[in-house]
């Protein structure tokens, strides 16, 4: 063959090669490009629950039918996104994790019920639990939680499809920050730790350092909550003062000024989190204030009311107003547990039904009465203490019976007889009467063995000290706190109550330690010991004594009292 056929046909082959191989790498590319579109629009799909369906992903191999999907998933899916949380009015169970904070393994116990029981997000107030770091170190409880904790947290409420949202005060009910040395300089009164000094100069950036490093640990989170309720003694303090003297006095200016700086700080750092904070000093002010602060472009108002038989008229009065300001959402609060006195042992399921009744009520009118606000969800508040400093009310698993009762109001509006069916077989009571607040059975839900004990202690142990102390003749006539105290006695007298004494004395021993031993699987122990001292102790410690006081007493066989010291 000539020389130049060879060269001829050598270049035909090449030119043919790299055709088939342009062929080939256009096909795979475009392969390549179609999947991973389906990819995100699987995760657009199963983004808010973090979803991970791997058999509908296989079902959705096949090319869209329109190139405009394309173009929809790859341009903004933060409005898709946005567009499913619109279409999910959300319930929120709080924790308050300011008193009594669980151990983890309770949450692996409880989230799953939760979200059996219709809660679909957890409103989390972490306080001195959260693992503060750096400058911010001292603020930590000796029990708070790690940061893998955290993690473990928002896996577990991942898993059961539990929205997290963090709540970080920022102006009001700073005592966990302002009790220590290192902050006591951004009190707003110097002597209370209740509210921070809204013009130091570090107040601000504080408040952004704690929000920086509570968010950094919930980089998914969708949902913000500033608090900003109760801010006590705003306007008391020296700066203050000068700074109403030159603004005409406008308390309200100066506190929608500072939760601007903290909502602009917000919205700048971590624009896809929707903020919320609650309504009770925004209830205060008038609307021109509030709109000329520009917060309702970006903060929704949590408005909460906790109380049985509140007036709907007054509720819906605060909605218009919100409305008129020009918020696009409004959330509301309710109260399951901790909203029934500050140191109640246990849960009124009464009261909190009736309160979530009211709610239903307004939320199904929302859409006809407020056309231009938004209900987005609703809040139900389980406060374990009032404040930092005060005592702890009813413990978690004492208020979950009401809980139950609450979200199944919340979905039926009513607790008929097909609820009251449906939740005494997922709480394992034979039955639940919301009237008297009685639960019949023995309950098989996280914590139900702390429930039934801690109603025997309420319903009992303060009435058999009272029988032991007050109610029987014969110990107040033979056994008196003055023989005691000089250790004298007549066996003949004694030995009629022994039987008594020593049987309620064995009792409630072994009922106390068999509590102690279900609260130290749940609890950390400055919580276990918080709880015996405020609510067993003072009434075992005299069983007790007068226990060990009569085994003293009874061998000295009626010995004289001592002689008086001169």
């Amino acid at each position: 063959m000539p020389p130049q056929r060879r060269i001829y046909l050598l270049r035909l082959g090449v030119l043919i090669i790299l055709g088939v191989v342009f062929i080939k790498y256009k096909s795979k590319s475009s392969s390549h490009h179609e999947e991973g579109i389906v990819y995100a629009d699987k995760m657009e799909a199963g983004w808010f629950w973090g979803q991970d369906d791997t058999n509908k992903k296989e079902e959705k191999r096949e090319p869209p039918q329109e190139p405009v999907v394309k173009i929809t998933v790859k341009k903004d899916p933060i409005n898709k996104k946005d567009e499913k949380k619109d279409l999910i009015q959300m319930k929120l169970v709080h924790l308050d994790l300011k008193g009594a904070a669980p151990r983890i393994t309770y949450f692996e116990q409880l989230f799953p019920l939760l979200s059996k029981l219709g809660a679909n997000g957890l409103l989390i107030e972490y306080e001195d639990m959260f693992p503060f770091s750096g400058e911010l170190e001292v603020l930590k409880s000796a029990y708070a939680y790690s940061e893998a904790d955290i993690d473990k947290i928002l896996k577990l409420a991942k898993m059961n499809k539990l929205e997290v949202v963090p709540l970080v005060q920022t102006f009001g009910h700073m005592e966990y920050v302002l009790k220590h040395d290192k902050f006591r300089g951004l009190r707003e009164v110097e002597r209370y730790p209740n509210s921070l000094n809204p013009h130091h100069a570090e107040s601000l950036p504080l408040v952004k350092s704690i929000l920086t490093q509570v968010l950094e640990k919930h980089p998914t989170c969708n949902w913000i909550h500033i608090g900003a309720d109760e801010v006590y003694h705003l306007g008391e303090g020296q700066d203050s003062k000068a700074w109403l003297n030159d603004n005409q006095g406008n308390l309200g200016k100066m506190f929608v000024t500072f939760i601007k700086g903290v909502v602009g700080f917000l919205h700048e750092h971590f624009p896809e989190k929707e903020q919320l904070m609650w309504d009770d000093m925004l209830r205060k002010l008038k609307v021109d204030v509030i709109q000329a602060s520009g917060i309702a472009t970006h903060v929704s108002p949590v408005l909460w009311i906790y109380n049985s038989a509140f007036s709907s008229d007054l509720a819906e009065s605060h909605i218009s107003k919100y409305q008129e300001i020009g918020f696009k959402s409004i959330w509301f609060a309710s109260a399951f547990k901790g909203a029934s006195g500050v140191d109640k042992l246990l849960t009124p399921i009464n009261m909190h039904a009736k309160n979530h009744i009211q709610w239903k009520q307004i939320i199904d009118t929302m859409p006809s009465k407020f056309s231009k606000i938004r209900y987005a969800g609703i809040a139900l508040t389980g406060w374990q203490r009032y404040d930092h400093y005060s005592v702890l009310c009813e413990l978690l698993p004492v208020g979950i019976p009401s809980l139950a009762v609450c979200l199944q109001i919340l979905q039926r509006g009513e607790f008929n007889e097909e609820a009251k069916k449906e939740i005494t077989s997922m709480l394992g009571f034979n039955t639940i009467n919301v009237e008297t607040n009685i639960c019949e059975g023995n309950g098989a839900f996280p914590g139900s063995d702390i429930y039934n004990m801690v109603q025997k202690i309420h319903n009992e142990l303060k009435q058999n000290v009272r029988e032991l102390t007050d109610g029987n003749d014969l110990i107040r006539g033979w056994f008196s706190p003055y023989h005691r105290k000089h250790k004298f006695g007549n066996p003949h007298r004694m030995e009629t109550f022994s039987a008594k004494l020593t049987k309620t004395h064995e009792d409630w021993e072994n009922l106390i330690q068999a509590l102690r031993t279900q609260l130290e699987s749940i609890y950390f122990p400055d919580t276990v010991e918080e709880w015996m001292e405020e609510n067993v102790n003072p009434q075992f410690d005299l069983v007790s004594g007068m226990a060990k006081d009569f085994q003293d007493i009874l061998p000295l066989y009626a010995k004289p009292k001592d002689a008086p010291k001169l």
